[in-house]
C-alpha cells in the first residue's frame, strides 16, 4: 500500500494527476474533417476510430500509446472518414428530429419496457446488477460502470426487439468483464451466438 502525506509534497502530487489527466487528451485539427480527438483510455486493448455526426471523429487507444501512433492510424483511414462523414450528412438531412414531445414520449416507453426486459434477461444467464437508469445520450446506445450500474439510452425503444435485446445483453456482459477482451467477446457468444451480425446492423441506426 502506497500512503501520500498531505503537507509540503501533496501539490505536487495533486499537479502530476492532473497533469497525467490532460495527456490523456489531445485534439488535431484536420482541414477537410475537422477536429479529431485523441483520446487514452486504461480500457482499451486497440486502436478504435468512430465518426459520429454529433461527437465527431475520436480514436481512442491503449494509455500507454503515443498520440502519434493514433494520428497515423487516421491517417490511414482519412478517406474511409471523408466518406463516412459525407454519407451521416445525407442521412441527416433525410431524417427528421425528434421533438421535445416526442423525447418524453420514447423516454416513458423506455422506462416501461427496458428495466424489466434487463432483469428477464439477467435472470435467465445469471446476470447480477446494482441499478438501471435510462440516459437520453447521443454517445452509446448503453454503459456499465464498476459498481455494477447499467445506464440505458431512450432511444433503444427505436430499434428492432433483437438488437434492443443484443445491447442489454452486451452491458450485461461487461458486468464480468469491463472491457472488451476475447473473454469478453467470448461471454457474449455465448448468450448471443450471432452478435456480430446484430452490431453490424445497429451502426445503420442513429442515436437523436
Amino acid at each position: 500500500m502506497i500512503l501520500f502525506q498531505v503537507g509540503r509534497y501533496s501539490h505536487k502530487f495533486n499537479y502530476f494527476c492532473l497533469t497525467f489527466e490532460a495527456l490523456k487528451e489531445k485534439t488535431y485539427i484536420d482541414p477537410q474533417v475537422g477536429p479529431v480527438l485523441l483520446r487514452k483510455n486504461r480500457r482499451s486493448r486497440r486502436i478504435t476510430l468512430r465518426v459520429s455526426p454529433r461527437r465527431g471523429v475520436t480514436v481512442t487507444m491503449p494509455l500507454l500509446y503515443p498520440f502519434r501512433i493514433g494520428l497515423e492510424f487516421f491517417f490511414s483511414k482519412r478517406d474511409w472518414v471523408l466518406e463516412m462523414q459525407e454519407k451521416q450528412r445525407d442521412r441527416f438531412k433525410e431524417e427528421t428530429q425528434p421533438g421535445p414531445e416526442e423525447i418524453e414520449a420514447m423516454r416513458s416507453e423506455a422506462k416501461r419496457i427496458l428495466p424489466p426486459r434487463l432483469a428477464e434477461l439477467a435472470e435467465r444467464y445469471s446476470f447480477k446488477y446494482n441499478q438501471v437508469r435510462i440516459k437520453h445520450n447521443v454517445s452509446n446506445w448503453g454503459s456499465c460502470s464498476r459498481k455494477g450500474n447499467i445506464n440505458l439510452n431512450l432511444n433503444l425503444v427505436r430499434l428492432p426487439e433483437e438488437l434492443r435485446d443484443y445491447v442489454l445483453l452486451h452491458e450485461l456482459c461487461h458486468l464480468r468483464h469491463p472491457d472488451h477482451s476475447p473473454d469478453f467477446h467470448a461471454l457474449l457468444e455465448s448468450v448471443c451466438p450471432d452478435h456480430r451480425k446484430k452490431e453490424k446492423e445497429l451502426r445503420k441506426f442513429r442515436i437523436f
